[in-house]
């Protein structure tokens, strides 16, 4: 079945997207919690409308990610946490503690945007990956020491 998503869907696609899902899928989930619409002839007419509109804004916003990109890639962040004598941590380095240092920092970014390859269960160096746009993604080093 053929969808136009309202949202960003994890593993499916983008807002405005025009994606091909299961016919399940869309009825009993993506449809119901209004993060798609079908895609009728007359709903590609409209997205194709307001994409044309939106061009313009969503060259700046890639723009303004880009930049924001290139100052977060050389950016280092030291995090203090409680951990044993061994160097194990007690619970885990989560992504609203990320973001909390990075906007100490001076830069501010979502939790959201932040992804990890691993968690962080240990002191040492780890990286960050920030998804600021759809195209953009920057990579951020983490340095967990104890306090």
């Amino acid at each position: 079945m053929e969808i136009i998503l309202k949202e960003n869907v994890e593993f499916v696609g983008y807002k405005d997207d025009v994606v091909t899902v299961k016919d399940g899928y869309a009825r009993n989930y993506l449809i119901p919690q209004k993060k798609a619409i079908l895609a009728t002839a007359s709903a590609k007419k409209m997205l194709a409308e307001d994409l044309k509109q939106r061009a313009h804004k969503l060259e700046k916003i890639k723009a303004e990610a880009t930049e924001l990109a290139e100052k977060l890639n050389g950016l280092t962040v030291t995090l203090g946490v409680k951990a044993s004598s061994n160097g194990k941590i007690f619970g885990s380095v989560t992504t609203i503690q990320i973001a909390e240092a990075i906007e100490k920092a001076g830069y501010v970014v979502d939790r959201k945007l932040i992804t990890l390859k691993e968690a962080i269960k240990e002191v040492g160096a780890y990286k960050a990956i920030l998804k600021l746009h759809k195209e953009v993604t920057a990579e951020v080093a983490l340095n967990v020491v104890v306090e």
